[in-house]
């Protein structure tokens, strides 16, 4: 299944650590798209949410940012929204739509 995901960070102090690490477990950037990466999967839906959230949650702790927020698709299913929470260091559910 394809997976997009789309980030809105603000503060980012280093985009290409960032990325570096993004693309490393497997998205690559959207061409002329900013924050947008694609990939493929091949595990269940919420092993591949479970995966994105910690792939990106690393990526945050190699950088300084101010805050993040996160949407991505799964195949068909319906995009899911999350917040980076820094007292938690995690990532909070959002409701969209």
């Amino acid at each position: 299944m394809k997976v997009v995901l789309i980030i809105d960070i603000k503060g980012l102090e280093d985009k290409v650590i960032f990325e570096k690490y993004l693309k490393k477990e497997g998205f690559s950037p959207v061409e002329d798209e900013e924050f947008a990466y694609e990939g493929d999967t091949t595990t269940h839906l919420e092993s591949t949410k479970a995966y994105i959230l910690d792939v990106v949650k690393k990526a945050l702790q190699k950088v300084e940012f101010d805050t993040c927020k996160i949407i991505f698709q799964v195949g068909e299913n319906p995009m899911e929204a999350f917040v980076f929470n820094k007292k938690d260091d995690g990532f909070d559910g959002v409701g969209i739509g």
